[in-house]
């Protein structure tokens, strides 16, 4: 994949600091965001709303190939989304994410409904016009970032009172409430509220659990109101199989546009992770998009796939690109050791990313142990792409019909 773009960004970003810097009046900066607006609700209204395509499935495994249609653009599943839990993925700007292969971002409820609040993108038209990324976005709902705040958080069956990680005001979010700031963001893919427990939990609280997400997301979805937005149920249900299949099936019979499987990768062993995913997953419709939560590794994702996943999500790229630890072709680089202080080789031979195709090694360990910021960049732009390109690959074997050698080679 040709990476002239960023090349380009760069030259055009770098044209800011010579000639005339036009400063724009509060007004003026009012009808430019008028009208970016204005374009963005233009696009959403000369496309269909959401679909999903079941394209192929492979012959050897559960591995399929699918297309979501949504009012900002199409994804080819298998798909994987790169974080973006503020509206922006960490250390990239919009162009640089879309230049490396991404369809899809995803944000967080949680986070943008503390800070800037939910009703001010709304009022500056939108979460896509806000960070400027063209393309779909899935908004999580929270519950995960609501579960890691501990003691900070009550949860009882009208919603969850929390005190805000930032300033320790307290807040209340309702299933309903949920919907509202989502609805308000304007991402293409909602998800519904639910109560992620950790591991491990009892077999009763799990049940209990269960109960009170089916509810909340009977109640997300009878105040899910923009229908160009599509809204995801679910699946809960601890590690306990016969939860998981009570959650399927209620989930089903509610009916969402889109199926997840919540509540794994959160401390449980790996091989547990995949039981369960192996276990829940064929008993999704197969006429809708199956999204596997917060996961992962490559290893897991192409498993995860085998087992029927299209869609995935995971910080592991840009938080490990921020630590200095890039995944390669041929295993992965911790950047700051001391051999690589000499070598000029790429970090990957065979990445066609912009770091990879004008820096070596030896350059990215400088500016990683110098604390410089464009490390952080430079290192971002790789995983990143590391992840879409292994999702190209993944979808290519699928499609010639050689998912069964590609994962035997993975499995090396």
């Amino acid at each position: 994949m040709p990476q002239s773009g960023i090349a380009e960004l760069f030259t055009n970003l770098s044209k800011c600091t010579t000639g005339t810097i036009t400063i724009m009046n509060t007004e003026e900066k009012d009808i430019a965001s008028s009208s970016r607006a204005k374009d963005d609700m233009d696009r959403i209204e000369d496309k269909e709303g959401f679909s999903f395509h079941l394209i192929k499935k492979d012959a050897s495994s559960e591995a399929r190939l699918g297309k979501i249609k949504t009012p900002h653009g199409e994804i080819s599943t298998p798909a994987f989304m790169p974080v973006g839990t503020q509206g922006t993925v960490k250390a990239l700007l919009p162009e640089m994410v879309e230049d490396q292969g991404a369809q899809i971002v995803l944000s967080n409820t949680y986070h943008l409904y503390l800070r800037p609040g939910h009703e001010l993108i709304r009022d500056l038209g939108g979460l896509h016009t806000f960070m400027n990324w063209k393309h779909p976005i899935l908004t999580d709902s929270g519950g995960y970032q609501i579960f890691s705040l501990g003691d900070l958080r009550q949860i009882e069956d009208e919603g969850v009172t929390f005190k805000s990680h930032i300033d320790g005001s307290r807040h209340f979010i309702s299933p309903e409430i949920c919907i509202e700031i989502q609805e308000a963001l304007g991402s293409d893919i909602m998800m519904c509220l639910d109560e992620c427990i950790p591991y491990p939990s009892e077999y009763d609280y799990a049940k209990t659990s269960l109960d009170l997400t089916l509810r909340w997301a009977k109640r997300c979805r009878d105040a899910h109101t923009n229908r160009s937005q599509a809204l995801f149920g679910i699946i809960q249900g601890g590690v306990y199989e016969d939860l998981r299949k009570k959650s399927v099936e209620e989930m089903i019979a509610i009916g969402f546009d889109g199926y997840a499987l919540g509540g794994l990768s959160v401390g449980e062993p790996k091989e547990l992770m995949r039981k369960i995913t192996e276990f829940a997953t064929p008993l999704l419709p197969q006429d809708k998009p199956r999204y596997l939560m917060g996961v992962g590794t490559p290893e897991d994702i192409i498993e995860s796939v085998a087992h029927g996943i299209d869609m995935f999500d995971c910080v592991m790229p840009t938080r490990n690109a921020r630590n200095g630890m890039l995944f390669t072709n041929h295993g992965k680089i911790a950047i700051k050791n001391a051999r690589y202080r000499d070598d000029n080789l790429p970090l990957d031979s065979t990445c066609d990313c912009y770091t990879c195709r004008n820096y070596s090694r030896a350059y990215l360990r400088h500016l990683f142990v110098s604390k410089e910021i464009v490390a952080v960049i430079l290192n971002t732009i790789h995983n990143v792409r590391f992840y879409m390109n292994l999702m190209e690959k993944i979808r290519d074997a699928i499609q010639n019909n050689s998912f069964n050698t590609f994962i035997k080679e993975a499995r090396k």
